[in-house]
């Protein structure tokens, strides 16, 4: 594993040789002389035997040569910081246990057995084995050594220093998963991160879409990494075949899934596996920022914690997914059910706070022709159908100002139009001008006494670019805006969650509203809403054209002078870094808890819409942590809207966070 947490895991389904145990050892071993690079390799159910053999796992002769079998593996993975968990049949006294024995660099480490025999339908496995209890022997001799046994081991990596803690390994075999409350669920509450199962589940019609159900489901419940490693069609075929399923999951989400029987493929009857990196530091992370995550009084269950060889690597590749805009649905069968879900909730959200005003109260909204306004619009019309109200109660308020383009104010103007909305416009620009004079400021350096609006517009042109910065300038031009809209009445907010993350506002102007519907959508997904509303709601005509031109638009508050031939200058993104960096970075800051080398380490497998030079990225991150921590302040007095993913940035909801706090532990790394 690496310093950051992830353990690379892969789970394999091997070529069988029912009643071979010196064959199978060879496939296992074979396919770990190409894994390598693996921490942790989990195959199927007595894989060391065959599943399928019947009575004949009374034999002493296959029951030996099971030992045998175990022995070559563990001459195979001798000296190496890797667990390998193999399934065997084993005698303990009187009765035979279906185990799993997991095994490290320095040999058996300990000897997990079956605990919920099935013997229903095509199973007989009470003819063979016996389950267990608890009751068993708490250690007994495998392989001339004695060895933990029972079903109360965890598996603790102790060679991975101060990041092993976070990597802990439970076993259950089969059956134990199906069952109402798994062995693994104890095993979990219990520490453990990384789940294992050595599974022989035969392929019947649809069976396939409940086992990896019930995989992801036990991931998700036990807030943990859960490989599975199944069976395959090499097995006996007499009665039964068995798919070679494996998955690899982890939070409730599948990270990766093997070929199977069944699946429209040819049918793979060689060895084959599947690998991935597991996030165990993820996993602790979310364990503690969940206050339920506890065993309900009475169910809690003592483990014993058996140290493994398994040790840290550098971490140089990632074989894992890494989403570039982490907030954004995927592509697929349930991106338009996505779409529609966030929409539903937002609208769901403002219906109710509408619904609670007085009949025939006017909404109002400054549109500006750009992403966050355009969605809070949508939100407001779709809010006004479901209401069943006239959308001209719906009041648009487009408040060009001095850096207003008029690419922006079209866009306004036409989307208003095509929405059937009522909308005005007021230029902000005089009102801003007397301001200033009667602030006594100069904006620029440039006296405004006796200036009209054309003169000042003539001379901002003769600022130079390097010297276009001036907050008071900005910040009239915003406070007006928001004076203007509340002086008529309840107003719809448009910030986004990435604004709020980065103090991207006006205090007491653009961060202020009666009810903000985007508060919880982050700028890439407020683009990409956009995007879709465009191509789905919108197949042709003026409002999709509308649209797409707003998506497209150079993210900006246009709040200082355009360029003479009315081109946006005051690019955010040029001023900030890019939103698809500070979107990655919130993410997982707030929602997974890395820290900000692990979000560096993670940013170098992102697929970004383009290639980022490391020291932007670098750049950028700073940024977003400085900026995220002195600007709290504006977060701890924001509008009421609604939650819609898992990050929400809330002071009343899922994120407290004092306003005077120090950033310094989480900027070290930009000074080492």
């Amino acid at each position: 594993m690496n310093v950051f947490g992830m353990v690379r895991v892969a789970c394999a389904s091997i070529r069988t040789s029912v009643g071979d145990p010196a064959a199978n050892a060879r496939e296992v071993v074979g396919v770990l002389e190409r894994l390598e690079g693996c921490d942790v390799a989990v195959f199927p159910e007595l894989c060391l035997t065959g599943y399928t053999c019947a009575d004949l796992f009374h034999q002493p002769t296959l029951l030996n040569a099971a030992l045998d079998a175990l022995a070559a593996v563990v001459e195979a993975n001798a000296g190496k910081p890797r667990v390998v968990v193999v399934g065997l049949p084993l005698g303990v006294g009187p009765h035979l246990y279906n185990v799993a024995a997991v095994v490290d660099g320095g040999g058996v480490r300990g000897i997990v057995p079956k605990q919920h025999i099935p013997n229903y339908k095509e199973f007989y496995e009470r003819r063979w084995f016996r389950p267990a209890t608890g009751a068993e022997p708490a250690e007994v001799e495998v392989l001339g050594r004695p060895t933990p046994f029972g079903i109360d081991l965890l598996f603790q990596a102790e060679g991975a220093g101060e990041a092993g803690r976070d990597a802990v390994i439970g076993v259950e075999i089969c059956e134990d998963l199906w069952l109402p409350i798994p062995p693994s669920s104890f095993q979990a509450l219990a520490g453990a991160t990384l789940l294992l199962n050595l599974s022989a589940s035969n392929e019947t019609i649809g069976k396939s879409a409940y086992r990896t159900d019930l995989v992801v489901g036990q991931s998700g419940r036990c807030l943990a990494a859960y490989a599975y490693a199944g069976s395959g069609p090499t097995e006996s075929t007499t009665d039964l075949v068995f798919g070679g399923h494996c998955l690899i999951a982890e939070n409730g989400r599948l990270l990766e899934e093997s070929r199977r029987v069944g699946d429209g493929r040819t049918v793979e009857r060689g060895s084959y596996w599947i690998e991935r990196d597991v996030d165990v530091a993820r996993v602790t992370f979310q364990r503690r920022s969940e206050a339920t995550f506890e065993a309900p009084f009475g169910l809690a269950r003592p483990f014993r914690r058996i140290p493994t060889g398994l040790s840290l690597s550098e971490p140089a590749d990632l074989k894992r997914f890494v989403p570039a805009a982490p907030f954004v649905p995927e592509s697929g069968p349930e991106l338009k059910r996505r779409c529609a879900e966030i929409f539903e909730i937002q609208v769901a959200g403002l219906a109710k706070r509408v619904e609670r005003l007085p009949a025939g109260t006017t909404l109002h909204l400054g549109v500006s022709g750009g992403l966050d306004s355009t969605l809070a619009l949508l939100v407001a019309v779709k809010t006004l159908d479901l209401l069943g109200l006239d959308r001209k109660l719906l009041r648009g308020l487009t408040m060009p100002g001095f850096g207003t383009t008029s690419r922006t104010r079209t866009n306004a103007v036409d989307l208003m139009e095509h929405l059937g909305v009522s909308s005005e416009a007021i230029d902000i620009a005089p009102l801003a001008l007397r301001t200033f004079q009667d602030l006594g400021h100069s904006p620029f350096g440039i006296d405004v006494r006796g200036l009209d609006v054309a003169a000042f517009r003539e001379a901002l042109h003769d600022v130079p670019e390097d010297r276009r910065k001036d907050l008071v300038f900005e910040n009239v031009q915003a406070r007006l805006r928001t004076f203007l809209l509340m002086s008529r009445g309840f107003v719809v907010g448009t910030g986004d969650l990435s604004e709020m993350a980065l103090g991207w506002s006006t205090y007491n102007a653009d961060h202020m509203s009666m009810y903000n519907p985007n508060c919880s959508i982050p700028k890439t997904l407020v683009r990409f809403l956009v995007m879709y509303v465009a191509q789905h709601e919108f197949p042709e005509g003026p409002a999709r054209d509308t649209l797409t031109s707003i998506a497209e638009t150079t993210i900006s508050p246009e709040l200082l002078p355009p360029s003479r031939r009315g081109e946006i200058l005051q690019s955010t993104e040029d001023a900030l870094g890019p939103y698809e960096l500070h979107d990655f970075f919130l993410y997982h800051l707030v929602r997974v808890g890395c820290t900000p080398e692990k979000i560096l380490f993670l940013s170098r497998f992102a697929p970004f819409s383009k290639a980022y030079a490391p020291e932007l990225v670098a750049k950028t991150l700073k940024t977003f942590l400085s900026r995220f921590f002195a600007q709290q302040y504006k977060r701890s007095c924001v509008p009421d809207g609604p939650k819609v993913g898992t990050v929400s940035l809330s002071p009343r909801g899922d994120w407290r966070m004092p306003s005077d706090a120090d950033a310094d532990a989480w900027l070290r790394w930009a000074r080492d």
